[in-house]
């Protein structure tokens, strides 16, 4: 039930900005400890996945409300806005973060102060993130939550820069000083790609384009007893959180208005079970065909 996947969706949200949250403790103590300008902009990254969950858990409860006169569609597009939120925060983490790496590279900076425990420590970190991004991706293919995809998409992007950031520190500790800079600019670039790709999936859903295509909705109908044709069809939203989908079939002009409806809830049946959150159904009688006491145009709706 969705109020049941909401819930859900606040607990995970919950457990992983609780486990953000010791990751950026972790990450800060380490880059100031260190004076690493790549650690504590990997922190920096981690911090916003923290603000990421926080807005999320804002979104949800927002989303759980149920529609209403002014959202007859329901408040779900709350949670692709929150995903959307996101990619600011990182957006200001880049720039920061590229502004004191070329800082750095330009000027002169103290030497860094690096020892095994800045390893472990940055080690155990990503394990934490490793282990909190598989979780989460399974839970938003369970929950078809878009704030939870965009979120595990995030989490595993800091794995691997700060994967990128404990190697750059080795090259540190080899002797390269403008290694940690350097490193700072790359996780720049990682963040832009990842905010990169929660656009990629949240403006398509923001300025409604097609969900799927139309051929597809066609199959997910299948043959339908009584249905001559499928026309008009339309979709919106992500298929795999929240989506709605309108289309006009096509019956033969001497069935009842009874009929009609029967082959309308058989249509909109096999579009739930496809995964549309709500499907609208015309009935049309077919050119021609039309006689007294039949059905001219039926509309159902199910949500």
């Amino acid at each position: 039930m969705p109020e049941d996947r909401l819930q859900r969706v606040r607990r995970v949200l919950w457990f992983v900005l609780a486990a953000n949250l010791f990751v950026v403790v972790v990450k800060l103590i380490v880059g100031l400890r260190a004076g690493s300008l790549a650690v504590l902009g990997d922190a920096a990254h981690s911090g916003v996945d923290a603000m990421n969950n926080v807005v999320g858990l804002l979104a949800v409860n927002v989303a759980a409300a149920p529609p209403d006169e002014e959202h007859p569609y329901g408040h779900g597009k709350y949670e692709t806005l929150a995903a959307l939120a996101v990619v600011s925060f990182l957006s200001i983490a880049g720039f920061e973060l590229v502004s004191g790496a070329i800082g750095r590279l330009l000027g002169s900076a103290a030497p860094l102060e690096l020892d095994p425990l800045t390893f472990v420590l940055l080690g155990g970190t990503m394990l934490v993130n490793t282990l909190v991004a598989i979780s989460e991706a399974r839970a938003a293919r369970t929950l078809r939550s878009p704030v939870l995809s965009a979120d595990a998409r995030h989490t595993a992007a800091d794995v691997f820069v700060t994967a990128s950031v404990i190697a750059g520190l080795g090259l540190v500790a080899l002797g390269w000083e403008d290694a940690d800079a350097w490193l700072a600019i790359v996780v720049a670039v990682l963040i832009a790609k990842s905010g990169w790709e929660i656009l990629r999936g949240t403006i398509p859903v923001l300025v409604d384009s097609r969900a799927i295509e139309a051929s597809r909705i066609r199959r997910f109908i299948g043959p339908v007893d009584g249905v001559l044709d499928v026309t008009d069809v339309r979709s919106r939203g992500d298929l795999s959180a929240e989506a709605f989908t309108e289309l006009t079939v096509i019956v033969d002009g001497g069935i009842s208005v009874a009929k009609g409806h029967e082959i309308a809830d058989e249509v909109e049946g096999k579009l739930v079970d496809a995964g549309f959150t709500g499907a609208v159904v015309h009935v049309e009688p077919a050119e021609d065909q039309t006689q007294p006491g039949s059905t001219a145009s039926v509309a159902t709706h199910r949500q």
